[in-house]
């Protein structure tokens, strides 16, 4: 079982390794993790996912609003949420699998963002599940390095917001 953190908390030093130390002291996994800040410069949205049975998807949720820099938990699954996640990719090229290369990228609907005469940098906002599609096509090509912020999410709009 997946479930996403949207945890709002306040927005100064040492408040990421409170929080990363309460999953790491109970063993609580962690699959994605983005901090940032929000519309107000004093609030930071952490953005958690993490894994396990329900007996620890709801003690993640209490020991989370038990802290004190936190001020807000939010929780949801992938059906109630719409999630993105950024990646960039730096790929070797050869005269022979440019064109493939092009072709993959605009199906994907992935973007050329650099290039030199052997390497392309292409980068992807979509589903984490997206991005690992893409890597997993461009598994048979020269990969260089990647790298992903992890997912954000926010709930889906309702009406009575």
């Amino acid at each position: 079982m997946k479930k996403i953190y949207s945890v709002l908390v306040e927005n100064r030093s040492g408040v990421l390794f409170k929080v990363a130390g309460l999953f790491s002291r109970r063993c609580f996994n962690i699959d994605s993790l983005a901090v940032g800040e929000t519309d107000d410069k004093n609030i930071s949205r952490m953005t958690i996912v993490s894994s396990g049975d329900k007996q620890t998807m709801e003690q993640i949720e209490k020991q989370l609003n038990k802290k004190l820099d936190v001020i807000k938990v939010k929780t949801f699954d992938a059906s109630s949420s719409i999630s993105r996640e950024l990646m960039l990719m730096k790929v070797k090229y050869t005269k022979t699998n440019r064109r493939d290369i092009m072709e993959i990228c605009e199906i994907m609907n992935a973007e050329i963002v650099d290039m030199s005469k052997n390497m392309m940098l292409i980068q992807m906002c979509d589903l984490p599940e997206r991005c690992e599609l893409l890597i997993d096509m461009f598994a048979q090509i020269s990969i260089v390095e990647v790298a992903r912020t992890g997912t954000l999410a926010l709930q889906k709009c309702k009406e009575t917001e």
